[in-house]
Formats: structure tokens, sequence, C-alpha cells
């Protein structure tokens, strides 16, 4: 299998590196080869592209340098950063004039943006190279016993242009692979609805209203866990949801899981070596099902 230059991100390197440790438990188990690159900050598709988006540009272009300069493709494992290097790149080359303004900035630094590598969000690797087959064959303990609803993120959708990943109004990968382990996934009404998390950092009010939807949508399933592919999206469920109970005097109380980890469940890896704990609304009632 090809050999990826592995784009953790920040928020996951930073913030919640129990996520790393599960996706490398799951890509080294399915056969998915990983290297490091000298990565900065993506940056960010909400925050540094609003206020300068030549900043963006550039910062982003650089990214990709480093990869065009091993002849490697990048695995994201995050969201945001899928978005904004795939974006980067489309309007690199979609656009000549704004090609030469870019890379007359990384001829300060001995760089030139090519476009001759790819970057894939780490679902899409899953999905479309190791496919089905293999996962179901790494599976040694099928959750059966679980409900699963699930939360794929706008980042990981939108825009279609230069995403390509999913119908950003129904989509279907993150349901596809998360059934792969045996859980029931469960259809709710808002799976296609933000979780609120950019709105939430500059106005609270706003992306609360937005989870307590979404949350509102899911507790009706009676889905024993959420399942995300994004870090934000995954701190904000993970997150908020206390503060989203005691603002609106109702108890939600779903437990939050990255695909990796929900892999990684499923093939074995205990939640101790998961870090698990670490998760601010407990696991205790689904691994108690599980039998773990």
């Amino acid at each position: 299998m090809t050999e990826y230059k592995m784009f953790e991100g920040c928020t996951i390197g930073n913030r919640i590196p129990f996520i790393e440790a599960a996706s490398r438990k799951v890509f080294d188990k399915l056969g998915v080869e990983t290297s490091e690159a000298p990565f900065s900050c993506c940056p960010d598709p909400t925050g540094v592209k609003s206020f300068d988006n030549d900043a963006w540009l550039v910062i982003g272009a650089r990214n990709l340098c480093l990869a065009e300069a091993e002849g490697k493709n990048i695995v994201s494992l995050c969201n945001g950063c899928a978005n904004t290097l795939r974006g980067v790149k489309h309007q690199l080359e979609h656009n000549n004039l704004i090609k030469e303004k870019v890379n007359s900035e990384l001829a300060k630094i001995g760089k030139e943006f090519k476009g001759s590598i790819d970057v894939k969000h780490f679902v899409d690797v899953l999905k479309d190279e190791v496919g089905m087959d293999k996962i179901k064959g790494a599976i040694t303990k099928p959750l059966n016993s679980i409900k699963v609803a699930c939360h794929p993120g706008c980042h990981y959708m939108r825009p279609a242009e230069w995403m390509e990943s999913d119908d950003p109004m129904r989509p279907e990968n993150l349901k596809k692979l998360v059934a792969a382990t045996g859980a029931t996934v469960v259809d709710y009404d808002e799976l296609a609805l933000c979780c609120g998390s950019a709105v939430t950092n500059a106005y609270e009010e706003y992306g609360l209203a937005n989870l307590k939807k979404k949350m509102d949508s899911i507790k009706k399933t009676g889905a024993d866990v959420i399942v995300v592919n994004c870090p934000s999206c995954f701190q904000q469920f993970d997150t908020m949801q206390r503060d989203l109970g005691k603002k609106f005097d109702t108890e939600y109380g779903i437990p939050v899981l990255y695909l990796t980890e929900l892999y990684a469940l499923a093939m074995g890896f205990n939640p101790d070596e998961l870090g698990l704990k670490f998760h601010r609304v407990r696991l205790s009632g689904i691994l108690e099902k599980l039998g773990i």
C-alpha cells in the first residue's frame, strides 16, 4: 500500500493525542504506512483564511511542498486540515495568477508548489484504499451490541468541488465504515447539520443552539455512542455536552468516539491502551455493553 505523510493537525497533537495513538494502532493493523514531515498548522480553514487569505494559501502551500519533496501523498486525521490542504491545492491548480504569487513567496525559503501530490482524508483512505473486506478481516470483537449515531462534520464534505468525498446533504461514507464493525448505525434527522464548533468559539449561544438540535435528534434514536471523524467535532460533542445539559436542564451523557477509536476497540485493543479515560463523557456504559 502507498506510504503517506501523516498530517495529524494541531488540535489532535496538542489537545487530544489519544486519538492519534488510536489512529496509528489502527493504521498498523490495516497496513497503512505513514511517515513524518515537519508540517506546520494547516492553517485553520475558519480562522486564518477568514482574515488573511494570502497567508492561508502560502502556509498551506508550504505544507504541500514538504510532501512533494518526498513524492508522498498526505493522509489527514482532521477534517479542517484535509479541507485546507485540498482547498489550497485546488485554488493554486485553477488560478495561475494566484499560483505565481504564492510561489514568489515560497521562493524566499527555497520552495515551489508543483501540485504533484494528493491530500486524502483518512476516511477516504479507509474506504477506497484499504477497503471493507480488509477492515472486516481485522475485526476480532464485533460491536453488535451497540447503536451508533454518525457525525461526519461539515469540512469533510463541503465545499464539494474540492473535497470530492461524500454527498453534503446525505453523507454515507462514515456510516458504511462504522457498520463494518457490526454496530447498528442509526439514522437521525440532523445528520448533515454542523455541530456548531466554529460558531461556539465566537458566539457560544448560537453554537450551543446547533449542538442542542443535533443532540436532541441523536437522543431520540437511543444511540449508545456518537462516532466522529473530526477533532473539532469530537471536542464539541465531548466537552460541551455537560454545559449543554446544564443550560437546558437536559441529561444527555452520550459518549463520543473517533472512528479510529471505535475500530481499535473492535480490533481488540483495550480502553487503557487507547486512553479512553481522557474522554469527558464517560464510556463505561458502552464498554459494559461490549463486555470490556
